[in-house]
């Protein structure tokens, strides 16, 4: 499968704003009246590393501008002066916009190490901070009706598991709102997988979700530590097309596809056994922690194209695309 890298990249880096001086990456997008939307996370320094949510827009979506000079979402509009939030995934629902986004309520410590994955801490927090709870992250929605002022709407997932990944369907199926999850607790074999893989759940009124439900789990060798859910579901003739990551034994990041059955997303249509996207330009391979990531969280579909926009090395953020119809071939045919 080869994809089409954008000529900019990474089209979108660090700077400008101290909330977003060290590091960009995993970013939300929406396509909406003629106009790119981007979320990306962000951090302003690494001890803590605190992220942030920025808001951007662009006519061509490769040239991006802020639309505030402050965060769109901060881990304070939650509760958690101390937290970090993360990993943005948005799409337009009943004529509103929803953000997932996974939120740590204490953010950890980072050190890079030059060898791969970095050495964490957890920092000292006010007394009542700090307790080991504070450290998982949990999963919820935010809920805008401009694009660019959020409130917290609830939670998608307990406290007391790790769990991120949540991304939401862009419409109702068979009147109920749909949500793919990734609980990295849930293994063994009471869950039906060794390891982490993607669940599913329904809710009729986004408050309140059904006990989840496995639908997919690591397969291949380039799935080997885990898989997850990577942009929001998109619909196609053939089925939910649906973007998903697995990490192999070297923690390489690579990008897979599968389609998801149009009435029934518990069901895989088909799910191609090779990756679509793995690592291989500079920006993908080197970056302020882990190397070798490419991490998408933001597709649309626009003249036949499927747009990526994904997360470098936790550092910038990249946009590739691919003729939808090719996808789908390959999907098919691998």
């Amino acid at each position: 499968m080869k994809i089409k890298r954008c000529s900019e990249n990474p089209i979108i880096t660090p700077g400008k704003y101290d909330w977003r001086a060290v590091t960009v990456f995993n970013p939300a997008v929406l396509y909406e009246n003629g106009r790119f939307y981007l979320y990306e996370r962000t951090g302003g320094n690494l001890r803590p590393f605190k992220c942030y949510i920025g808001a951007m827009e662009s006519e061509d979506g490769v040239h991006f501008r802020h639309m505030n000079s402050e965060p769109a979402v901060t881990p304070e509009m939650f509760g958690f002066p101390f937290g970090s939030v993360q990993d943005p995934r948005i799409v337009k629902l009943d004529g509103r916009y929803y953000m997932t986004y996974a939120l740590r309520p204490c953010a950890m410590g980072y050190n890079p190490t030059g060898l791969g994955v970095p050495e964490s801490y957890k920092p000292d927090y006010p007394d009542g901070w700090g307790t080991p709870e504070h450290y998982l992250t949990r999963s919820g929605i935010a809920v805008s009706d401009d694009l660019l002022h959020f409130k917290p709407l609830c939670y998608t997932t307990p406290l007391d598991i790790n769990d991120r990944d949540n991304v939401l369907f862009p419409e109702k199926i068979n009147g109920k709102y749909v949500l793919l999850r990734r609980p990295e607790e849930y293994i063994g074999e009471r869950y039906g997988t060794d390891r982490a893989g993607m669940w599913i759940t329904y809710s009729d009124d986004l408050m309140a979700w059904s006990e989840p439900k496995l639908i997919a789990k690591p397969e291949e060798d380039w799935e080997y530590k885990k898989i997850g859910a990577s942009a929001p579901p998109l619909r196609t003739d053939k089925g939910w097309l649906t973007l998903y990551h697995g990490v192999d034994s070297q923690n390489i990041y690579r990008v897979g596809a599968m389609l998801l059955d149009p009435e029934n997303p518990e069901k895989i249509v088909a799910r191609a056994k090779g990756f679509i996207m793995e690592p291989e330009e500079y920006y993908e391979k080197f970056g302020l922690f882990i190397p070798n990531v490419v991490f998408p969280t933001g597709n649309i579909i626009k003249d036949g194209l499927l747009y990526i926009y994904y997360g470098c090395c936790d550092t910038a953020i990249g946009m590739a695309t691919v003729p939808v119809e090719e996808l789908l071939d390959f999907i098919f045919n691998n």
